[in-house]
């Protein structure tokens, strides 16, 4: 049966990264079909929505997504409904991609290019699981209104017992493959949602017995993470919370630019994209890092295609290239070889053999 794959560009440097990640899964022999559609800004430009009709049919066609990223100061000024970032939420609420896994892994010779000291970083290897389709993003009402001659804007947070109780188990279970190890993230002393959030987290875990659940409220847990971060293994939080500490963690790493996620439905059908933005001061200039990109493809293969041995190579690839030297302007150190994105793309797909 063909592995279908819908690769979308989107933006920015997203047209580069994808390239190079497409390269390296086309290298594997797997005979996967792969698409291309558009995303975001470009199809903005071409279509007047950020989440065509067409894309939209070919998402639902595929069985997992590869996205580059999306977004840039040319489309600040568009209604926000019209905006690159809407037709990311618009995706993930139409695939219903409520799961994101978010690792961060600090490969070790990377260790000097985190702004923390090494004996803080060195064997970092945390997962984020961050709810994807509720909380303040996606609440009703919303809006920004006038009343009495001042503008006022409002957001709703919510979550209810289903959503929580499902992101919980996916968040168990990986606890579970790893070290049994599982922080769930809140703000129960003062959000009435996140003390539900907290509530439901407890129930589930006699569910889990061989996995260790612990609770923190969400400014200590960013805390924590720069202060300690190897006391964490697997968190899992909410939507805005975990768009916010998953940026952070993303740092310890040395840069954003080596980071994958995977956004998952109930069935393992993924969005996979780095956790990095569209990067439009360096778009098409050849420089940007596409190991993130590649890593997120790993994860595809990994979680949707169930390609372990697959997922491995790419991945032994990847840490194969570093070591030898190989580093982008993001991750570039004195003595290290710096090449561009082409050139990191062709070093993976040498190191894969």
């Amino acid at each position: 049966m063909t592995k279908k794959i819908l690769i979308l560009p989107g933006d920015g440097i997203g047209p580069e990264i994808t390239a190079e990640a497409a390269r390296v899964l086309g290298a594997l022999g797997l005979g996967f079909e792969m698409e291309t559609a558009l995303l975001g800004g470009a199809a903005v430009d071409a279509t007047g929505e950020p989440y065509p009709e067409a894309t939209q049919k070919l998402a639902a066609e595929a069985d997992a997504v590869l996205l580059g990223a999306v977004g840039g100061p040319k489309w600040d000024t568009l209604p926000r409904e019209k905006r690159p970032e809407r037709g990311l939420l618009s995706i993930r609420k139409h695939l219903n991609l409520f799961a994101n896994l978010r690792p961060a892994i600090l490969y070790p010779e990377l260790a000097n290019a985190s702004t923390l000291k090494p004996e803080i970083v060195s064997g970092l290897d945390i997962l984020i699981v961050r709810e994807l389709t509720g909380d303040i993003y996606f609440g009703q009402p919303l809006g920004i209104r006038e009343r009495r001659g001042e503008r006022f804007g409002f957001n709703t947070m919510r979550y209810t017992d289903t959503e929580i109780r499902r992101i919980g188990r996916v968040a168990f279970e990986a606890a579970r493959k790893r070290n049994k190890k599982l922080c769930s993230v809140d703000k129960m002393n003062v959000l009435e949602t996140t003390q539900l959030w907290r509530d439901v987290m407890n129930e589930l875990a006699p569910e889990y017995p061989d996995v260790t659940l612990s609770h923190m409220l969400v400014d200590n847990a960013a805390m924590q993470l720069v202060r300690a971060p190897r006391q964490f293994d697997v968190l899992v939080t909410g939507n805005m919370f975990g768009d916010i500490l998953s940026d952070e963690a993303s740092m310890l790493t040395g840069s954003i630019g080596m980071l994958p996620s995977a956004s998952l439905d109930e069935n393992d059908k993924g969005l996979y994209e780095p956790s990095h933005g569209s990067a439009p001061d360096i778009a098409g200039q050849d420089v940007a890092n596409p190991l993130a990109t590649i890593l997120s493809a790993a994860m595809l293969l990994r979680y949707t295609f169930n390609e372990e041995e697959a997922a491995r190579r790419v991945e032994d690839a990847v840490e194969k290239v570093l070591a030898q030297g190989f580093r982008t302007g993001d991750i570039f150190e004195a003595g290290m070889t710096k090449v561009g994105t082409r050139q990191m793309g062709e070093a993976v797909l040498a190191a894969l053999g």
